[in-house]
């Protein structure tokens, strides 16, 4: 209990620090209350998916092949640049006409999943946090801690991206001015997000790590 205690503080303490995760569930909000549940769920979705992965043994061969986090980081940054860009072009505000568009919750959920899943903030969590907290002596396997420790991570996910989903809807409804500025607040984070991605992969590259 006390590992999965200091795990579950490690993990939520990085679900509570805004990034890309945060930026797709504001933006969740603001196209309505709808949208948000599977947009959550898809984060939610995203974090497990990489767990298993991780707990399969993707973990062993980044560690041995260190190209393959390279890889993954860039299309994870390409796709939060996509992203990013096309909120920029499209900013919703918390309108009824907004709140009517066009993805449909499995589009949602699917990106969502995309944004968790390749987050380097998770990769950061799985590969280098997580193995601290998996003991060789306990009871269960090594891969059922991991997603034991996984499906903690992700309810907190759900928990908390929830509540920002929810309450940038609840706070910005009535003053589309200001969700107007937040969404677009949130195309230059994802953007942002994306560039620092790259540009930290390019010096590594140059650096010969």
């Amino acid at each position: 209990m006390t590992v999965i205690a200091a795990f579950w503080l490690v993990s939520f303490l990085l679900v509570i620090t805004p990034g890309a995760d945060w930026a797709y569930a504001i933006s969740a909000g603001l196209r309505g209350r709808t949208q948000v549940a599977p947009a959550v769920l898809g984060l939610a979705a995203g974090a497990m998916l990489a767990t298993v992965a991780v707990a399969a043994g993707v973990g062993a061969v980044v560690a041995q092949y260190p190209v393959v986090l390279t890889v993954l980081t860039l299309l994870g940054a390409a796709y939060l640049l996509w992203l990013g860009v096309a909120m920029l072009r499209r900013p919703c505000a918390a309108t009824v006409a907004a709140a009517q568009g066009h993805d449909s919750p499995w589009r949602w959920m699917a990106k969502g999943a995309c944004v968790s899943g390749l987050n380097p903030k998770l990769l950061l969590l799985l590969l280098a946090l997580l193995p601290q907290f998996v003991q060789q002596t306990a009871p269960w396997s090594v891969a059922l801690q991991i997603v034991a420790l996984g499906a903690i991570h992700a309810a907190s996910c759900c928990v908390v991206y929830m509540g920002v989903g929810l309450g940038s809807q609840r706070v910005l409804g009535a003053r589309p001015a200001a969700a107007l500025w937040v969404s677009r607040l949130s195309g230059v984070l994802m953007v942002g997000i994306a560039v620092m991605l790259i540009a930290e992969r390019a010096w590594h590259g140059t650096q010969g790590g």
